[in-house]
């Protein structure tokens, strides 16, 4: 799982029809006369220019961890007028893109504008749904953003920290405006579930009860570079602790009690989505957001029953193999032996980074191009531990000499299971998260945003693919290791029942519990952190086997059409060189380089 903040805005949109409608007549005749050609290359790539900048005015955390320092001392406006202001200049911007002809563009020029039609379409049509009213959960929120941006800044001059004081003094209007947003969802019964919040209060009261040395948001001084003198020292620590004190920690402890005395007691009962105010329309919206497909709840609730079947019976045969009469008894056997458990928090690291290391050298041999940003692996933060998944990938930032970090919730270590360990070091690290999204934001010749595209079905697809590329280069040759490979493939299908069954069909949360039991090994600890996640983040869970089966298809197209001429080097590269892409416009490229393949084997769609 790729961790990335998610920005959620609010307006009464226009439906697209409409805000096509309102294009100027003056760009109407433009378009049946086209401009030159260099006019309309300028105005779009302005455009893209102008849109990127006004994304990291909007969000000053999200430019900080990508290196662009010029809101550093700025944190974002949460108000529901700034959401307003947002989505008014979304609809600008989409309808004078839609005004640009894209006649004589390259194939990047259209794929750039398209793709950023596609991201104003959704976020307009988001706004229906009012997601900023349900701003936390027990995955996070306000609550741990600025946490997690203390680790990924980079503080090397007097301005840095001098930017971070100020943002420390700004975090308890953030705060208020998010307590102000969930009591107007509370009025429009626009609520998480009451117990997922109960988890998320925990995490609340954890941060709010540390000393102000010890809290994240203090982090900074615990180091500084020897260039920064020590009377600025002195005064840097006295401020940043001050304002932890006296401003931040009060905020979080308001937001406790907020929590606890009124936001709790109105949470939901029933845990799916359906249950709010156009829940089942909403689902059916963020499906088509999260697997850019016009898949139903219902068409991707057999396909996960399907594909558990046929994981099931590739995990029969590795059982039989192993002298194990059926399934429940090889899940009884790994579920109670201490060889598949580890012996300490460094131990299941030092699994994750072993198989990280060794498929590191095999990279050449599946990718010609690989990314220049270097990988670590790392402990997961305790503050979001407790709730967190197995494992996360934090993309980095060359700008700010960040590697990317695949994050491992080492909380229970002894109780979780050592099987999935090898498979989910490909998925969240190579040749999985790190490799796709740091080849993403490497790119040239695309405009900015297209560097930082996170498209769930192909991110999460990718990932999932890239679990299966150790087979490939030889790896899993342990059976329990190839049995923990398909341990996880099948959870990512159990994924496609159980989302849809608590979201559209009204499932409880035992009912999903029960069916992991029936058809995984998966152990308890990730079983019911899994379940819970689904929970708060509906049809995110749906993008995995998505976009994984898409991508295998379209390898297997390409295996048949191309015979002897097919290179998975350069079928990887063809996949990966244009970033994250909808499912369909990466079809649309796969097609296109296995067409010129035919015609030319050296030749790759640009």
């Amino acid at each position: 799982m790729k961790l990335s903040a998610i920005r959620r805005v609010f307006f009464a949109a226009l439906p697209l029809a409409a805000a096509l409608a309102i294009i100027p007549p003056a760009a109407h005749a433009q378009a049946a006369q086209p401009a030159p050609l260099e006019d309309r290359r300028k105005a779009l790539n302005d455009l893209f220019a102008q849109y990127w900048d006004a994304t990291m005015k909007l969000s000053p955390e999200e430019a900080s961890s990508l290196g662009d320092k010029r809101y550093n001392d700025k944190i974002s406006d949460y108000s529901p007028r700034a959401f307003n202001a947002w989505i008014a200049r979304e609809q600008e911007f989409l309808v004078r893109l839609a005004a640009i002809d894209p006649t004589g563009f390259s194939e990047t020029e259209k794929a750039s504008r398209e793709i950023l039609l596609r991201d104003f379409t959704d976020d307009i049509e988001s706004q229906d749904f009012k997601e900023w009213e349900m701003p936390i959960n027990q995955l996070g929120g306000i609550y741990s953003t600025y946490p997690q941006l203390a680790d990924q800044l980079n503080f090397s001059t007097v301005k840095d920290y001098d930017d971070w004081i100020s943002r420390l003094r700004a975090i308890p209007e953030a705060f208020d405006q998010s307590i102000t947003n969930m009591a107007t969802g509370i009025d429009d019964h626009r609520v998480p579930p009451r117990y997922l919040l109960e988890k998320a209060l925990e995490q609340v009261k954890q941060l709010a009860n540390q000393k102000p040395e010890d809290s994240p948001l203090a982090s900074p001084i615990k180091k500084f570079p020897a260039s920064i003198p020590a009377a600025e020292q002195d005064r840097i620590k006295s401020e940043i602790l001050a304002a932890v004190a006296k401003r931040d920690l009060p905020a979080y402890q308001r937001l406790a009690r907020f929590m606890e005395i009124t936001y709790i007691p109105a949470g939901r009962a029933e845990p799916g989505i359906s249950a709010i105010p156009d829940g089942a329309k909403y689902y059916e919206f963020l499906i088509r957001r999260t697997t850019t497909t016009n898949l139903t709840a219902a068409q991707l609730h057999q396909i996960g029953l399907d594909e558990v079947q046929r994981d099931e019976a590739e995990m029969l045969a590795i059982a039989q193999k192993l002298g194990f009469k059926d399934l429940a008894a090889i899940r009884a056997a790994v579920k109670d032996n201490p060889k598949f458990a580890p012996a300490s928090p460094d131990a299941l690291l030092a699994a994750y980074k072993n198989y990280a290391v060794a498929m590191q050298a095999k990279l050449p041999t599946l990718f010609g191009r690989l990314p220049k940003l270097p990988f670590e692996v790392v402990a997961m933060p305790d503050y979001l531990a407790a709730n967190g998944p197995a494992a996360y990938y934090e993309e980095g930032a060359a700008a700010l000499n960040r590697p990317g970090r695949l994050s491992i919730n080492t909380s229970k270590a002894t109780t979780r299971s050592l099987l999935p360990v090898e498979a989910t070091a490909y998925h969240e690290g190579v040749p999985g998260h790190h490799l796709q999204i740091s080849l993403g934001q490497e790119q040239e010749n695309v405009p900015e945003f297209r560097r930082h595209e996170g498209y769930t079905a192909f991110v999460e697809g990718w990932a999932l693919y890239a679990e299966r590329l150790g087979k490939d280069v030889g790896f899993y040759q342990d059976p329990y290791s190839d049995y923990g490979r398909l341990e996880n493939d099948i959870w990512r299908a159990i994924r496609l029942v159980v989302d849809t069954g608590v979201h559209s069909q009204h499932w409880s949360r035992q009912q999903m519990v029960d069916y992991f039991h029936a058809h995984s090994s998966i152990d308890e600890t990730n079983l019911q952190a899994e379940t819970d996640r689904y929970i708060a983040w509906p049809a995110q869970a749906l993008a995995y086997k998505t976009g994984q089966l898409k991508i295998l298809a379209l390898r297997d197209k390409a295996q048949k059409a191309l015979g002897p001429k097919f290179d998975i080097r350069a079928f990887h590269d063809t996949v990966l060189d244009s970033g994250a892409l909808p499912l369909d416009l990466l079809e649309e490229r796969v097609n296109t380089w296995i067409a010129n393949q035919s015609a030319n084997p050296t030749a790759t769609p640009k």
